[in-house]
């Protein structure tokens, strides 16, 4: 995108007013400037601070000193009606002052005597909100944002600025395999935001996936990270779940085109997945799993923190969170136990039909690399417009596991608190567990452990089956419910495992 070129097809358009919704001032700046001396235009631009200035005078002693009475913003606006001076003429962190009706008349006066002399009127804020008169008069222009070609160009650029010959004389080492992801995540940032960050992760001359995480992170924070949309730093490796093969090859055919030009291998982007399945059964630890083994920022939309009491909110903050997401991409969207936030019901006054309207349009509508990953424990609670193909990938149902994955579960948490695998029988403690889930068999070794401690004695297999032996699993307690989950599920999903 060349920027000059879009800002003067907005003075050849002969708008009175330009919105421009940035925080890079100093860049906006520099290029109204250029625009203005290239067509010779007079250029002026106002501050709280100073008042109003020309910037590109002829005369150096009249160009050093602020218009008088043009400090206040509203001697600022009379000055510009009344003057016949035409000209370009940028108010900063104007947002501040929109509200008032007598700024908002004199905006509209001069914009209606655009005919008579011509002076456009740029303001700048980081959000603008105009009246409704004022909008239809009014061009918004947005600074581009630098694309992969750019970040790369920054990054040398700001690694040949550090480690010139003159300095400590070090150079930028890293890997490629951290340095192709940083590049991805920068896209969607403003180019000094950008650069901030880039200097951050490289100024000890190491770029590591430690900084990886650390710039992911910042950029969550710039994007307006809060309490609905929240970043997962906890991402799973597929290595740490035992079973779930069939969803794992499926994943792994879907990651290059997913990471890559999905277009141009003559493939569809992927979309999304549904995981429906017994709670506790590794659903939610899949979702982690797939951001960890995409090498991408898994976000979490929560549910609870959305639903607002006043009319239109929660759809708004969905559509933050959503926009969130976008700027986050590459990434994977998580929304756990989605059944409770879409399932449409009578007594919500419509919120719950809103809400999947607002998903339903930016399932449809998305273009970003951002890959939808839904949990769900009733599925039957969510309405088939959700689900269908098209929307979702495919639906994985994962089951509570089978004799030989349990085996490996066991396997996985003894190793993960630092219990050899090889002192237990695995095997025996596997076949005692028929219906367990996987977090179930976690929680019998978690308990034990906390029983061999209170003995003062090592942990064992007794003390594993003692704990299974009084544990009612769920598929016991809620033996109906599960017995017309998997057999709902049996016919109509893919098996994970």
């Amino acid at each position: 995108m060349n920027d000059q070129h879009d800002f003067e097809v907005i003075l050849d358009s002969r708008f009175p007013l330009v919105s421009v919704e940035t925080h890079e001032e100093t860049r906006f700046i520099a290029l109204i400037e250029r625009v203005a001396n290239l067509r010779r235009h007079a250029f002026f631009v106002w501050t709280a601070t100073d008042g109003l200035r020309r910037c590109n005078h002829p005369d150096p002693l009249t160009h050093r000193g602020a218009i008088p009475e043009t400090q206040d913003i509203r001697g600022c606006l009379r000055h510009i009606h009344a003057t016949l001076q035409n000209g370009i003429y940028v108010l900063l962190d104007v947002h501040h002052y929109l509200s008032d009706p007598v700024h908002q008349r004199l905006l509209k006066s001069t914009a209606l005597d655009f005919g008579r002399s011509a002076r456009t009127l740029v303001l700048v804020g980081h959000k603008l909100d105009l009246p409704e008169d004022l909008d239809r008069m009014c061009a918004r222009f947005a600074l581009s944002l630098p694309d992969e070609r750019a970040i790369r160009a920054l990054i040398k650029e700001e690694a040949q600025r550090l480690f010139t010959p003159a300095s400590a004389g070090g150079s930028l080492r890293g890997d490629q395999e951290v340095l192709d992801p940083l590049v991805k995540h920068l896209v969607g940032l403003t180019q000094e935001d950008a650069r901030r960050l880039v200097r951050h992760a490289i100024q000890d001359g190491m770029l590591t996936r430690e900084d990886l995480q650390q710039v992911i992170a910042h950029k969550h924070k710039l994007v307006g990270g809060d309490g609905v949309l929240s970043l997962e730093l906890d991402t799973a490796r597929f290595s740490d779940i035992a079973g779930l093969s069939r969803l794992k090859r499926w994943l792994e055919q879907r990651r290059e085109p997913f990471l890559g030009d999905a277009a141009a291998m003559g493939l569809d982007p992927p979309r999304g997945v549904m995981l429906l399945g017994v709670q506790g059964g590794g659903k939610s630890m899949a979702a982690k799993a797939v951001a960890g083994a995409w090498g991408v920022p898994l976000m979490r939309i929560d549910f609870g923190a959305l639903y607002s009491k006043w009319l239109g909110e929660t759809e708004r903050a969905l559509r933050e969170s959503l926009k969130g997401a976008e700027a986050m991409a590459p990434c994977v969207l998580w929304i756990d136990e989605i059944e409770k936030g879409l399932a449409t019901g009578q007594g919500d006054g419509g919120e719950s039909r809103r809400i999947l309207g607002t998903l339903l349009t930016w399932m449809a509508e998305r273009r970003s690399k951002v890959f939808l990953v839904a949990t769900a424990n009733d599925i039957e609670q969510l309405p088939p417009e959700l689900i269908r193909k098209g929307r979702m990938d495919e639906i994985f149902f994962v089951d509570l596991p089978d004799e030989t994955t349990r085996a490996e579960i066991f396997g996985v948490h003894l190793d993960r608190r630092r219990q050899a695998r090889a002192g237990f029988d695995v095997a025996r403690l596997a076949a005692a567990t028929e219906g367990f889930s996987g977090a179930e068999i976690e929680q019998a070794i978690v308990s034990a452990l906390y029983e061999s401690h209170a003995r003062r004695e090592a942990l064992s297999d007794a003390l594993i089956l003692e704990e299974i032996a009084r544990t009612r699993p769920l598929s016991v307690v809620m033996r109906e419910k599960v017995s017309h989950l998997r057999a709902w599920a049996r016919d109509r999903a893919v098996p994970a495992g």
